[in-house]
């Protein structure tokens, strides 16, 4: 049985937020693109604080989170995605519940201002659990969201990368190291979790690639049993060691904290090749993060507490 002083430690409610992790340095980052990243990360977190302090349900706060960030340029997600190898935009997402462990996930699609949105509607509107490319294209119009033309994602700067990847031939991952999935972990009032993530994928991708965003179980994954992880990173290694159901079934099985489930996941993706993070929060409301990465793009908040926000590994 827990103490009161236990219960009293245990916030009402709880938020972590991922913007992408990778090569993220000092060194390589100007004010100007460090103050706006910063500016979003506060905006999400806020958007979300919102939504979790008025009794909100922690899957309206992680959608709440990451369409703030999926309108916002400094990240790899919506508005800002990389690009394709053909100079396109296409779009993962992905959403799970995790009091019922209903989930919606979508690939490949072009034209969703919010695919965020757009999983939680295959979650809540469609007998499916992922849908792609053309398809999932046609059910978000069949559902009202909002469609914008595809030149709103695209931006000069990850234009510059792609070329930048072309000329240099610089092989198959993000031409700058950073993996700028954007991802939302909740924790309601009510004690139930939810997880979010959302991506542009990776610079470059082709034939229609498709990474550990939008799969349940590696890059996305909520149960209250357990504990809520949105992950970002090298996807393929994401996928084969299924991170996110890896960390809650650590949980829940062998009764490790979230912070040591997460470690445990991150060294063994890194061991296979893999470089990354995870945001991860429980039902009692502990949040935490790990990345195998100099920096991550982060941050939480808790019912009583300041929003904090981190972009380097030596921060928070």
């Amino acid at each position: 049985m827990s103490s009161p002083a236990a219960a009293e430690q245990k916030p009402a409610w709880s938020l972590v937020i991922h913007g992408g992790a990778g090569v993220i340095e000092r060194a390589r980052m100007t004010p100007e693109r460090e103050a706006a990243a910063r500016a979003g990360l506060d905006a999400a977190l806020a958007a979300g604080e919102a939504v979790l302090a008025k009794g909100g349900s922690a899957v309206d706060a992680v959608e709440a989170a990451i369409h703030v960030l999926e309108d916002d340029p400094s990240f790899n997600a919506g508005r800002g995605a990389v690009f394709t190898y053909e100079g396109t935009n296409e779009l993962d997402a992905a959403i799970m519940d995790g009091s019922t462990r209903a989930a919606g996930a979508v690939a490949g699609v072009t034209r969703t201002r919010h695919p965020v949105s757009l999983a939680r509607a295959v979650m809540e509107k469609s007998p499916h659990v992922l849908l792609a490319g053309k398809g999932a294209d046609i059910f978000s119009t069949e559902q009202g969201l909002e469609q914008v033309d595809p030149s709103w994602f695209a931006t000069d700067e990850r234009r510059r990368q792609l070329d930048e990847l072309k000329a240099k031939k610089l092989g198959w991952f993000d031409v700058d190291m950073k993996y700028g999935t954007v991802g939302a972990v909740a924790r309601d009032q009510a004690g139930h979790v939810a997880a979010a993530t959302s991506t542009g994928g990776v610079t470059g991708k082709r034939w229609g690639r498709v990474g550990d965003s939008p799969l349940i179980g590696a890059g996305t994954y909520a149960d209250d049993r357990a504990c809520a992880v949105s992950a970002t990173g090298a996807g393929e290694f994401f996928i084969r060691e299924g991170v996110a159901h890896e960390i809650c079934a650590r949980i829940r099985f062998k009764g490790e904290s979230l912070q040591q489930a997460a470690d445990t996941v991150m060294a063994e993706t890194q061991a296979l090749g893999g470089t990354g993070g995870v945001i991860v929060t429980g039902p009692n409301g502990e949040a935490s993060w790990s990345f195998n990465t100099p920096g991550m793009y982060r941050g939480k908040v808790a019912a009583g507490g300041k929003r904090i926000v981190a972009i380097y590994g030596d921060e928070g």
